[in-house]
């Protein structure tokens, strides 16, 4: 079964177990987030489309982060004047993952357990980085705060001896 939501001025086609990627919606990760404004249900051959929305339906998701997108390069240049300006903008987006399509008198399920492990983390994992290379922006768990013991110092190089001093001639 699937469905075709609006948010954020735009429709996605979705299903159950789905990984969604929106604009940015308030809420903590882990959050439920419900999708009312239903617009079209498909079910193999049999399509629901709404007048503009279909009764009754709701897609519901789990929202796994809040996060910046990929950085969108402005560039301005006018030719043989000189005229060059670059400005970047980088978008914030909520990703969510589809657990159930309701409507029409049925309903589908997504069965498997959530992951709220950001893709920062699972890029740095990638990389072969582990969970070191995290930034310290991402709030840990206490207990993790309380167990971490403080960097030792580094010590001070030692010292280069002098060079000898040269010998004055008589």
């Amino acid at each position: 079964m699937y469905a075709v939501i609006k948010t954020g001025g735009k429709q996605y086609r979705v299903q159950a177990g789905d990984l969604l990627v929106v604009e940015k919606l308030d809420g903590q990760p882990g959050a439920e987030v419900a999708f009312g404004e239903v617009l079209l249900l498909g079910e193999g051959e049999a399509v629901t489309v709404g007048a503009p929305t279909v009764d009754g339906a709701v897609v519901n998701a789990t929202l796994i982060e809040t996060r910046k997108g990929e950085k969108v390069k402005i560039f301005k240049k006018i030719r043989r004047q000189g005229y060059r300006r670059t400005r970047g903008h980088r978008q914030t987006e909520t990703v969510l993952r589809v657990t159930s399509v309701a409507g029409a008198g049925k309903e589908s399920k997504w069965e498997g357990t959530i992951d709220l492990t950001p893709k920062v983390i699972l890029d740095a994992r990638a990389r072969g980085l582990g969970d070191a290379a995290v930034p310290a922006t991402i709030p840990e768990a206490p207990a993790a705060k309380a167990e971490a013991a403080p960097a030792p110092k580094k010590k001070a190089a030692p010292k280069k001896a002098a060079a000898p001093a040269p010998e004055a001639e008589a």
